[in-house]
This record gives structure tokens, sequence and C-alpha cells, in this order.
């Protein structure tokens, strides 16, 4: 972002005016002060000694008859510079143990951090008192010590903010490509985080003029002859009973000088948060200017393809792998089920769909495309409007995917504008459109309200609504009916089908329970130990599944007409961890049906029938088999 743009955003708000105005006159007054009062703050008049405020002198005279306003405009200058001077240091130093972590050797750079760590524990004032002795008293020695207290604390934001940049591709390309880690840290690291640094050092400088002041009020900072505002209030303070004015005007400068450098520090946050808001906002409209084709499949459009999708997480072992070879389409209008045991890869494969595996995961697939465009090779910047616009997610709790400080209302809008610039009322009408289509009642009412005024469902309905702020593509539902009971569960469901019938959007419905999805999605996809064991159609489901797994679960659901003395059926054993799924097959050890090869070779999944995938290497034809110990009692 340009300096231009920060100061346009500045100067758009009236504090962001008040700032600017307020460092502007402290700043005037430090170049011209010296000069047009100089000689007065030096006069040295024996017969107006400690004289009270008068039209001669405003602010009355010191114990040798110098004006003291004259010495306060006349000390901005020594004040501001030091304080200047001091936030120079600071953000250097800091700079460079921040970012030291990023470029040196891990065994270099841990030490440092540490030291960070210590230091940033240990109060500003209590560091810089500690440098003023090791430095010495005086002007050199308070500049040094109030710059090295600083430092821990640009060091820690700094070393927050370059670890994000330090693990991206294009610093382990140039690392590749033999480039000086010094060279990283100036060309790559510190252009990347300074528009931060640079808004927290304005801040910091006005607390190096309350620090510096700190200092010469006890006696360790400027020595006479010279003195700043800190050494004219210790002064003023002597004799505050005869003229508190002279204790007021140092004062009263040290909190302008500060109030306009805090103020200015938070007016460029401001601009830069805003900036970055409009910036999103219209992302959308490039990205519809300069849009790829969908891409096609048998005249269908598809909303996501997924090939060979793998995600890993290091480990003190090595890389696991969780996710393993997923491979599955959806096309526009369809709705897919995704069904497992908890830990068979489901959440992690929608998290990777929709970006939001975070480091250290690694994603990689031969394909990874959302309406055409890759997720994997898109830059992060041009696919942010893409999936904040087409793409809804709907977490199982949205207790804890809502934020409760902030009304419902307020938070749907936000969604629209932040992808589609809309003004605040038109964004307001929109949510309170958008609740009413997810059927909650009273929606001018609702969207004023706290989400813990909402009840489970209607929180539900209320996320269902957020991803339909904008126009989705692909609706993600993650387990969206696990903490519903019977009746609220049918609602959300019949809701996503009415959502899913009026807009075409595709369904990525993921859940524990088998027949809720059979009776939803149009596609099942079967996991297990992170990879999709079975493929079939959603009508097929009780009469042509043919992986073992597949029927297990369905055997596991009781009927109406259950016998309640039977115990329930339970599927024996327990899924495989990440980091040991077994060579062959990883449902062998809990299926009737394993032999020998299913524990030697991994069966792949290959096609049974139209629309029908399956990974077995003894596939269930149309009955269920016979379990393995009820074969060997039979044949006794």
């Amino acid at each position: 972002m340009s300096a231009r743009t920060v100061w346009a955003g500045i100067v758009r708000s009236p504090l962001g005016i008040t700032s600017l105005a307020l460092v502007t006159l402290v700043a005037l007054t430090a170049i011209l002060a010296p000069i047009l009062w100089g000689a007065q703050a030096e006069q040295v008049d024996p017969t107006a000694i400690t004289q009270g405020p008068s039209a001669a002198h405003l602010l009355g005279t010191d114990a040798l008859g110098r004006d003291v306003l004259a010495r306060v405009m006349v000390a901005t200058r020594l004040s501001v510079l030091l304080a200047v001077i001091a936030v120079v240091i600071g953000v250097t130093v800091g700079a460079i143990l921040g970012t030291a972590p990023s470029v040196l050797p891990r065994w270099a750079g841990r030490p440092i951090a540490g030291f960070v760590n210590i230091a940033v524990a240990f109060p500003g004032l209590l560091l810089a008192l500690f440098f003023a002795v090791i430095f010495g008293v005086g002007t050199t020695g308070s500049v040094l010590a109030i710059g090295f207290a600083m430092a821990p604390g640009f060091a820690r934001l700094t070393q927050t903010l370059s670890s994000a940049i330090a693990g991206r591709d294009f610093i382990s390309a140039a690392q590749v490509a033999g480039v000086s880690r010094f060279r990283i840290l100036i060309r790559h690291i510190l252009p990347n985080i300074g528009e931060p640094l640079i808004v927290n050092a304005t801040v910091a400088a006005g607390s190096a003029l309350l620090a510096f002041a700190g200092l010469s009020f006890l006696g360790l900072g400027v020595q006479v002859p010279a003195y700043d505002w800190g050494r004219l209030l210790g002064e003023g303070l002597n004799r505050i009973y005869l003229n508190p004015a002279a204790a007021l005007g140092p004062a009263v400068a040290v909190v302008i000088a500060g109030l306009a450098f805090n103020l200015l520090g938070e007016t460029a946050a401001a601009a830069l948060g805003g900036r970055s808001a409009r910036r999103r906002a219209r992302l959308p409209l490039a990205a519809r200017s300069g849009a790829p084709v969908p891409a096609q499949v048998d005249g269908e459009e598809v909303v996501l393809r997924v090939d060979d999708l793998r995600v890993s997480f290091p480990s003190p072992a090595g890389w696991l792998t969780p996710v393993r070879g997923v491979t599955f389409d959806i096309r526009r209008g369809e709705a897919i089920g995704v069904v497992g045991e908890s830990g068979s890869g489901k959440s992690l494969t929608a998290l990777a769909a929709a970006k939001l595996i975070e480091t250290p995961g690694h994603v990689s697939a031969a394909a990874l495309d959302f309406c055409g465009t890759s997720l994997l090779t898109t830059p992060d910047r041009a696919l942010r409007g893409l999936l904040g616009t087409s793409l809804a997610m709907v977490f199982q709790d949205p207790m804890t995917s809502f934020n409760p400080t902030r009304r419902i209302g307020s938070q749907l809008a936000e969604a629209a504008s932040e992808h589609q610039g809309l003004s605040r009322r038109a964004a307001m009408a929109r949510a309170v459109e958008r609740l009413q289509a997810v059927r909650v009642p009273a929606a001018e009412r609702r969207v004023r309200q706290f989400p813990h005024e909402f009840s489970g469902g209607m929180r539900q309905r209320a996320m269902i609504a957020m991803g339909l702020m904008n126009h989705p593509r692909l609706i993600i539902a993650d387990e969206p009916t696990t903490a519903l009971d019977v009746t609220v569960q049918r609602q959300v469901l019949q809701l996503l089908a009415t959502v899913r019938r009026d807009t075409d959007a595709a369904i990525l419905l993921i859940s524990h329970d088998i027949a809720v999805v059979a009776q939803t999605c149009d596609r099942v996809l079967v996991m297990y130990a992170g990879r999709i064991v079975e493929d079939l159609p959603a009508g097929v489901l009780h009469s042509d599944a043919q992986h073992p797994y597949t029927r297990a679960l369905l055997d596991v659901i009781p009927e109406l007409d259950t016998d309640r003395d039977i115990p329930l059926r339970t599927i024996p054993g327990r899924p495989p961890a990440p980091g040991a799924f077994p060579a062959g097959c990883a449902f062998a050890d809990r299926c009737p049906m394993a032999s020998a090869l299913c524990r030697e070779s991994d069966p792949e999944l290959t096609v049974a029938s139209d629309g029908h995938r399956v990974a077995c290497w003894h596939p269930v034809t149309k009955e269920p088999a016979t379990p393995r110990l009820e074969r060997e009692a039979a044949t006794r």
C-alpha cells in the first residue's frame, strides 16, 4: 500500500485530521521555537526571579528569572528529537532480534527467541531504569536506555509477523536459489511487515515522550545546561505551591505531544485496515472480469473437483497423512454425503476444499479445483473473493462460529460488505431477507440480538443464512445436525434441501448418520482411514452397498422393529491411527471377510458399475455376507 493511500485514509476521518493537526503543531513548534524564543528562554533576569503568571510571562519565571513558557516551547525540539531517536533504536534492534529466528539456523534462532520472551516479561519502565544505570546518567544514556527498553516489544511483534512470512514459498525459493540470509531479511521479510511496524512505532513515540519526561524528572535524563519537558516539570514541581503554572506548562506539553503521536498511529492503523477491507470488497468485481471458465464434465458444470487429495501434518515421528488419495467431483445442484467414523478424514477433506488447513498442515493433490479455479496454484488474494462469495460453511457448533460479542445482524451483514461492497443499510436489509429465507421468525428483531439469544436450531439457521448472504455455488455442512434434537434436525435438513432447490447450489454434507445422508443426498461417499472406500448412489445404498465397512455401518442402525432384548450391533475394533495405517486394507482387522491378500495390498477404488465405485478385494455382491464366525459354526 502506498503512503498516499494511507494519508488519504487518515485525512478522511475527523480523528485523523485532529491527529495530523496536533502532530503538525508539535513539529512546527520543534522547528521554530528555538529560533523565535531561544534568546528569551536563556535570558537571565535577577529582577524577575520565581514570579507567577503575568502578561509578560504567561507561565511565570524560574529561579533565574527565565520565562517558563519560552523554555517549554524551546524544549519541544529536544524532547521530540530524543523520543524519535529512541523509537528508531527500539524498532531497529527489535526488528533485528525479531527476524533473526526466521533467517538464522534453528540452533541460533531459538536462544534469541527465548531471550526476547524473557525480556518482554519485564515492565518497560523497569528495563529503562536498568539500562539507564548501565549506560550512565545523561542524554545519551537515557536515549539508549529507552530505546533498548522498547526493543523487546518490537522484537515480539516482528517475530510474530516474520514467522508467518518466513514459511512462504518465495522464501524457500530464495534459499534454494542461494540468496544470502541477510538479503532475504532485507528484500523479502522486512518489506512485508513494514506497515504494522511503522504504525506501532508512531504509537510508541508517545510512550517514549512520557518515558523521557520520567527519567529527566528523576534526574537520570537530560542534564543541565540542556533541558527538556521532564526537567522543566521537575523544576516546576519544586515550586508548585507558589506557581502551579510552571509545572502545568510542561505537563500539558507532554500530554499534547503524546496524544498527537498516539492518535496518529491509531488513525493510520484504522486507515490500513479500512483500505484492506475495501480492497477485498473489490476483489470479486475484478475476479468476474477475468474469471476462468468453469470446468465441464459430461456437459455438467463441476463445482468442486478433488483428485488424489492428501492432507499431512508434521509430528515428532515424521509426517502423518490422515487424508490420503481422496478423489471425487461435485456438480452443480448435486448433494453428496460423506460418512464414516470419527478420524476417517471427513472434516479434513472439507477443510482442505475450503482452504482452511493452516500451517504447518500441508495440502497436496493432482487437482483441487473450485468453480474451475485451482485452489493450490491461485494466489490467496485472488481466491479470497471467489471463496468468500461462492463457498458457504455450516459448522457443527454455530455457537463457536459466531462472535458472542456482536449482534447476529452485523455478523451476517459483514459477509456482504466485505465481498460485495454494500453499504451498512443495504447489507443489514439483506441480512433480514436471508434470515426470512431460512424461516427465522421476526427477522427484523432477530438481527439485533446476540448469538446466545438464539436457540440451537435458530443459530444453525442463522449460519445457513450467513452462507446465503452472497451467492454460494457450494455449501459444505460439517455435522450440521449432530447437536440438535430430532425435530430440529429434520427442519435443518429440509432447509438445506430447500436452499439447494432454490439456489441450485451443490451441497457436501458430512455426517456420522448414514441414514440421514441416505435420505438427503444423491450420492454417498464412505470414508475409512483417510480414504474413500465406496462411492455409490444414495438410492441403492441399502440394496447394493458392496464394501463390508458400508454394510457394517448399515447394520448398526436400529430399526423400529428391532428386538429391544437383543443388544445393539456394533463394529468390533477401532479404526487405525493416522500414523499406524497398515500396508494392506485398513479395515482388514475388523472385516469378517478379510484374507491374506487384504493384509498385504491396499485395494484401489475401482468402478463396480455405472456411478458406483468400491475399494475392496472381496466386495459383497447383493446380499450381506455371512460373518466368518457364523460360517465356521455352520461347518462344524
